[in-house]
């Protein structure tokens, strides 16, 4: 099952820290998350997840990151995890 919710991601130039701290514009991360349009293939994405009885699906921004953090550095799916 999945639940669409505005995943609407603020930018991460614009996330409010408490302490203050500010995202480098120049990380790797941070351009890599703004050069994927999410929203583009999260109707697809939602056509997976059919049942109405299952558990609900984590949100594909979620899925999509944290696949490319274990292909990047070769994680199991444990270690990923941890």
């Amino acid at each position: 099952m999945y639940k669409y919710t505005d995943n609407t991601q603020s930018n991460f130039l614009d996330f409010n820290q408490p302490i203050g701290l500010h995202m480098n514009p120049e990380n790797r991360w941070v351009k890599m998350a703004d050069a994927i349009p999410c929203e583009v293939f999260e109707k697809k994405y939602s056509r997976l997840f059919k049942g109405k009885n299952d558990r609900v699906a984590k949100p594909l921004r979620l899925a999509l990151g944290a696949l490319i953090i274990q292909t990047k550095y070769q994680y199991s799916d444990r270690e990923l995890v941890e």
